[in-house]
């Protein structure tokens, strides 16, 4: 066999975080310092409140507040050094330095944790009548929702030594494997044959390879991943099975009925939205088979495969710079408001942005917030294609909400995620639209159109379909431990369901719901890439409406992070995520793009837009 190791380089060769905002070195005398003065603070804290809730006369408004402003002062330094760890680990997922510290921060922030757990659990032993006047008081403002949102959670929570044990366990138990995963991934070599040689790559190549113009490079590169995901593919089942049993145990513990619960809890959803959400997308399925169909008339084929949804449409479609994405992304966010400009400049000056490609290196992309006192860090694996630029706008979003609700502390700052992909979808399509407006050629536009329309698919209809995948395999598991082939049929028989006759799946693909980190880090997280992208369609079409009168609404938007509801913060811009009628209404913009495409495909002609392949 003749084997070529490759090296993995793109024009972001070089482009790497700065972490030295957050410690100098993995050595750096400060992650102690901060680790020591948090259990410090935390056992203070556990001395000095611990029974005081309960007591009569019952605590005042102004002392429940001064409390969380206590709490959220140890979370801080208690989480900082984690999240170093976490950035450092997801930049190089091989080296045991980062592993062992990562590893040190899980115990270190357990052992912390231990003397706050009775916060939660006493606030939410409250009578209701006291709570709801201490919630209502003036005094709570700040902190309103943070604790009326915490007693949701009361018929769930366990006894204090209870939850310390959980918690102290997770470090062996779900934890771990979950760091396992993330391991095995990064130390998988895919084969992939190129111009008949064969080349070893990471995952993040092969999966690049997808979207090759090259039909063969792109079959050879799915039979490379089914093939590289087979070797891994007994211990990958194995901590699937496992952390699929430890989520049914903890749904156990703490008496939630359905798998999914959990995560509608955390999102601060009812379960009657979501199913409405999933619902709304198994109903219009057919507008994937309508895509596809057309697609595979403009490719020229009588039937695509799997391996052939990211085909571009043209093969002439340009790749991107690093510096080209900078400077178009730049411009997009720039062009919606001035303000976001500046700080999604600052990303690219400053170095928060880990964007080459390296072994080792974890897949996929994300934005990881950090602490107010900081600033977000975005890690993508940037490849010199178009479609990259769509990546680094989404990710670049997440950063700037994230940036923009730090005023609201560290507490008040995370969105649920029903709303967490808001701005980076958003992101995602102003730069879309400005790239648009840039082409000048048919051919290119319409490559364009069908590759937003992928994503558009990508985050709803994908997202949808994982779900549903997701409550098959927990309740397939409640009968016993899966095989890889089980796991495989239930994957197969969920995306088969959303491509219809449309898309030919190859036995291969069965394999691959084994990559997905979603379903390891944050079960049932999928719906909300759903949820926000027919959230942001809504509003990309009230944007339109409106000009730069929505401007103010939106950044209000950003700037409260998860200071309320979901509901009531998706009011600032005028959209009620509580009507069924707010999905259909992002599906009939998808249906227009759709739509758009035909038309253009029809203007442009066939001979022009399809290429006989093989």
């Amino acid at each position: 066999m003749n084997k070529k190791v490759s090296t993995p380089k793109s024009s972001a060769h070089g482009i790497k975080w700065n972490l030295k905002d957050l410690y100098g070195s993995i050595t750096d005398s400060a992650i102690e310092n901060d680790l020591k003065k948090a259990l410090q603070s935390a056992e203070k804290f556990e001395k000095k409140y611990k029974g005081k809730m309960g007591a009569k006369p019952p605590m005042t408004a102004v002392q429940v507040v001064a409390m969380v402003k206590e709490l959220e002062e140890i979370l801080i330094l208690r989480d900082k050094p984690h999240i170093y760890a976490h950035l450092l680990f997801a930049q190089d997922t091989q080296n045991p330095d980062y592993g062992k510290l990562l590893q040190k921060m899980q115990t270190r922030s357990t052992e912390i944790q231990k003397h706050l757990i009775f916060f939660d659990l006493e606030w939410c032993a409250v009578d209701d009548k006291i709570a709801s006047k201490i919630i209502a008081d003036k005094a709570s403002a700040f902190y309103r929702h943070y604790l009326a949102a915490l007693r949701r959670y009361r018929p769930h929570l366990l006894s204090e030594p209870e939850e310390k044990i959980i918690d102290d366990l997770r470090n062996t138990g779900a934890r771990a494997f979950v760091r396992l995963f993330d391991e095995m991934l990064g130390a998988a070599k895919f084969h992939v044959k190129i111009k008949g040689k064969i080349k070893e790559m990471s995952e993040q190549e092969a999966l690049s390879l997808l979207y090759d113009p090259n039909r063969d490079n792109r079959k050879s590169a799915a039979e490379g991943l089914t093939s590289g995901f087979d070797v891994v593919m007994k211990p990958l089942t194995f901590i699937f099975n496992n952390l699929v049993q430890d989520h049914s145990t903890m749904d156990r513990l703490r008496k939630h009925k359905n798998p999914i619960d959990g995560r509608n809890l955390a999102n601060e959803i009812d379960a009657e939205t979501v199913e409405a959400l999933l619902k709304t997308c198994d109903q219009n399925t057919g507008l994937v088979s309508r895509y596809y169909t057309l697609k595979a008339k403009l490719l020229g084929l009588k039937k695509l495969y799997d391996y052939d949804r990211y085909a571009p449409i043209s093969a002439d479609l340009p790749s991107c710079t690093w510096q080209e994405c900078r400077e178009l992304v730049t411009e997009s966010y720039n062009q919606f408001s001035s303000k976001l400009g500046q700080i999604v400049d600052e990303f690219f000056t400053k170095n928060w942005i880990d964007a080459e490609l390296r072994p080792g290196k974890r897949g996929g992309a994300f934005s990881a917030g950090t602490t107010p006192d900081v600033h977000p860090y975005i890690l993508v694996n940037f490849n010199d294609r178009l479609r990259d630029v769509g990546t680094v706008a989404h990710e670049l979003g997440h950063g700037v909400h994230q940036y923009l609700s730090r005023p609201q502390g560290y507490i008040n700052g995370d969105t649920p995620l029903t709303l967490a992909e808001t701005a980076s979808v958003f992101g995602e399509m102003i730069t879309f639209h400005n790239m648009l407006a840039r082409q000048r050629k048919p051919q290119v536009k319409l490559a364009l159109i069908c590759s937003k329309i992928e994503d558009a698919f990508a985050t709803v209809f994908r997202q949808a379909c994982m779900t549903r995948f997701e409550q098959k395999l927990h309740d397939a598991r409640k009968q016993g431990e899966l095989t890889p082939e089980a796991i495989g049929d239930l994957w197969y028989k969920a995306n088969q369901a959303m491509f219809g006759d449309s898309v030919m799946l190859t036995e291969g693909y069965k394999k691959w719901w084994c990559y997905i980190s979603h379903f390891t880090h944050t079960p049932f997280y999928c719906y909300a890439y759903a949820f926000g992208e027919l959230l942001v369609l809504s509003l990309y079409a009230q944007y339109r409406k409106e000009g730069k009168a929505f401007v103010p609404k939106y950044l209000e938007l950003l700037s409260a992070g998860g200071s309320d509801k979901p509901e009531n913060l998706a009011m600032k811009v005028g959209i009620d995520i509580t009507k069924p009628s707010f999905w259909k209404g992002g599906m009939h913009l998808i249906s227009e793009m759709i739509d758009d495409a035909e038309k253009l495909a029809g203007e442009i002609g066939p001979a022009k837009t399809a290429k006989k392949k093989k």
